[in-house]
């Protein structure tokens, strides 16, 4: 939106050429919703807590999380405004790109608005009915999916893996129930590690600082030739936004670090998850995600991994599932646990992005 106003006065007043610039857009969006998140989140905690929006806690969980409950929840309400109002004030508004990363923002936060609010009215730890909340994610996706789909271009149906300079499929309509496939699971990933003070914020710190780097390369036709990775006119703009979503989620982590001031809830772990699938998905980097975003998957797969073993052994595999409260239950301090998963999470990118000059 500042680009639209002042750009064309660039005649004018020639120092308002750097607007053309995604390099200092995105810092600037960054920098934008960091000090959102640092002004606002005071006051929404204060809301939050005034209005009595606080955690219920598993019953079953580490006895040590019983000290959480009655912590202010639905926080991601304030990465959410962070991030959308960063979004619509750096980013071309104009852009394909601008509008599918503030749908996917605004569709999947009020999902886990609604099953957060449940939560805090019913006073338990039980939020929307499961096939509801999927048939909700379901949904959201669906319609995100089919408005990419309807404005696709030569690459959206293509399916690009590491360590491979050209596509191995195009995979045609069936793209649509792929992207979905995609966001609903990674935001139940997200959503599933949100466990620990910290811990999913951090993670999603990480790993949007490999999306940043993807997206600014992706966009750029010298840099993407060299690498031989698919150019998309336009995807510098999905610089903007997951620099955005950088700031708001960095600025949230001040108040979100052990012992926490606020949680971010569903409201905030269903939307960082699908907004990191819907960037994977644009920029063509849909099974890259599955590296850089490691540890999420690690935790998914130790759900798994306990609902099967007991069903089939009437054993438990871990202590407890999601695997970081496994290792609480082993002795490890929960901040020993979100600092190792965090160096494990940028191990993950590191070696995500190391995969682009290996094809």
């Amino acid at each position: 939106m500042i680009k639209a106003i002042l750009y064309p006065l660039v005649d004018s007043i020639r120092a308002f050429n750097i607007f053309q610039y995604i390099s200092f857009r995105s810092a600037y969006a960054a920098v934008s919703a960091l000090l959102m998140s640092f002004l606002l989140g005071p006051w929404v905690i204060r809301k939050l807590a005034g209005l009595k929006i606080g955690q219920e806690i598993r019953q079953d969980g580490p006895e040590t999380h019983l000290a959480k409950a009655g912590t202010p929840t639905m926080g991601g309400t304030l990465i959410i405004i962070s991030f959308v109002v960063s979004v619509l004030l750096w980013q071309e508004v104009t852009a394909f790109y601008t509008w599918v990363v503030v749908a996917t923002a605004i569709g999947l936060g009020f999902l886990g608005f609604l099953d957060d609010f449940l939560k805090i009215t019913r006073r338990n730890s039980d939020g929307l009915r499961a096939g509801v909340k999927f048939s909700g994610q379901i949904l959201v996706s669906l319609v995100i999916m089919v408005i990419i789909y309807v404005l696709r271009n030569d690459q959206t149906t293509l399916l690009y893996i590491p360590f491979f300079k050209n596509a191995v499929a195009d995979l045609g309509v069936f793209y649509i129930p792929f992207g979905v496939l995609m966001i609903v699971g990674m935001s139940n990933a997200v959503n599933l590690t949100d466990g620990l003070d910290g811990l999913a914020t951090g993670l999603t710190v990480i790993a949007l600082m490999a999306v940043t780097i993807l997206a600014y390369l992706t966009g750029h036709s010298e840099f993407a030739r060299y690498l031989f990775i698919p150019y998309l006119p336009g995807a510098g703009e999905l610089t903007i936004s997951a620099t955005a979503l950088l700031g708001a989620c960095v600025g949230f982590l001040w108040f979100n670090t052990h012992p926490a001031e606020v949680m971010m809830g569903d409201t905030g772990s269903l939307t960082l998850g699908g907004l990191l699938a819907v960037f994977a998905l644009l920029l063509k980097k849909e099974i890259l995600l599955l590296i850089i975003g490691g540890v999420f998957v690690m935790e998914t797969l130790s759900v798994i991994i306990q609902v099967v073993g007991f069903k089939r052994t009437g054993r438990r595999v871990f202590k407890m599932a999601p695997l970081h409260h496994h290792f609480e239950l082993s002795g490890w301090a929960e901040s020993k646990v979100v600092a190792r998963f965090w160096i494990l999470g940028g191990m993950f990118a590191i070696l995500g992005l190391s995969t682009l000059k290996i094809q």
